[in-house]
């Protein structure tokens, strides 16, 4: 998403996790996604990192305004959410509880979310920020686990908010599929010209 809306265009290369290229391990021995390979050879392994990197080149929606407190809710989202989110998810790996108990669990945090929406339509404020776009995926897939659930949970600002990333055109545009990466095939650039007005 911020290299879309800062128009930073990368070389992409879309790998299948369970059969990681050699390319990928060669650059970053923990081979987890994404992984950013700088022009001066620097290596960028966070998502955060990476959209610092972007929102540096160029910040036409203001994204970095709000960066002061995204390192608190993408910890939160990356440690406690992830942990309970991964167990909801995949709850028959995780026999130790119930589905409902591990969704109640994930759910602390999402109240967190919505208390925060009481005072700003924005996790970071009075705008969209590098703390909604680098959190949002996170409630996107807890939201996908139980869809109808999720359409009469108790936290209509939290859906309100989600709806408005998942709809709009730069989501679109950032969730293309694009064929899995080979050495010999042809470079693909992301992101593709785009207008970024959203």
């Amino acid at each position: 998403m911020a290299l879309a809306a800062a128009n930073s265009v990368v070389e992409l290369r879309e790998v299948l996790l369970k059969d990681k290229p050699a390319d990928l391990t060669a650059v970053s021995p923990k081979a987890t996604v994404p992984v950013l390979v700088l022009p001066d050879g620097q290596i960028l392994e966070e998502s955060l990192d990476i959209i610092d990197w972007a929102l540096n080149q160029s910040d036409p929606l203001h994204w970095a305004r709000g960066r002061a407190g995204a390192t608190d809710w993408v910890q939160r989202c990356d440690g406690e959410l992830k942990m309970w989110l991964d167990r909801y998810k995949y709850a028959d790996r995780f026999p130790e509880a119930s589905a409902e108990h591990y969704r109640q669990k994930a759910e602390q945090t999402l109240q967190h979310m919505e208390n925060a929406f009481e005072a700003h339509r924005w996790l970071g404020g009075v705008s969209a920020s590098v703390a909604d776009v680098a959190v949002f995926p996170f409630v996107r897939q807890f939201a996908a686990v139980e869809p109808q659930w999720w359409t009469q949970a108790p936290y209509p600002k939290v859906r309100a908010w989600l709806a408005y990333w998942l709809d709009s055109t730069l989501f679109a545009s950032v969730m293309e599929k694009y064929p899995r990466w080979e050495p010999e095939q042809p470079i693909t650039l992301f992101p593709a010209a785009q207008s970024v007005t959203d």
